[in-house]
């Protein structure tokens, strides 16, 4: 298992427990990855770390003051 944290800026988008696609952007020297329909987005992930499943389950919420961060965990 491998879990990633993303980051949502409006509420009650997705709940834990859902199941939630990725698709992946690049930039020259890293990866990062948004839960679709456009719900979140990561962090920037270095290139050897790529994700190799795209489909993840939320398994935490956390709210903070700045925004919703999720943990989706991904079958790797």
């Amino acid at each position: 298992m491998r879990e990633l944290i993303f980051k949502m800026e409006r509420p009650d988008l997705v709940k834990e427990g859902d199941i939630v696609e990725v698709t992946e952007g690049s930039l020259p020297s890293s990866w990062y990855y948004m839960i679709e329909p456009a719900v979140a987005m990561s962090a920037n992930i270095p290139l050897f770390e790529r994700l190799k499943s795209k489909t993840g389950k939320i398994v935490h919420i956390r709210t903070s003051d700045v925004g919703w961060y999720l943990t989706v965990q991904f079958d790797e």
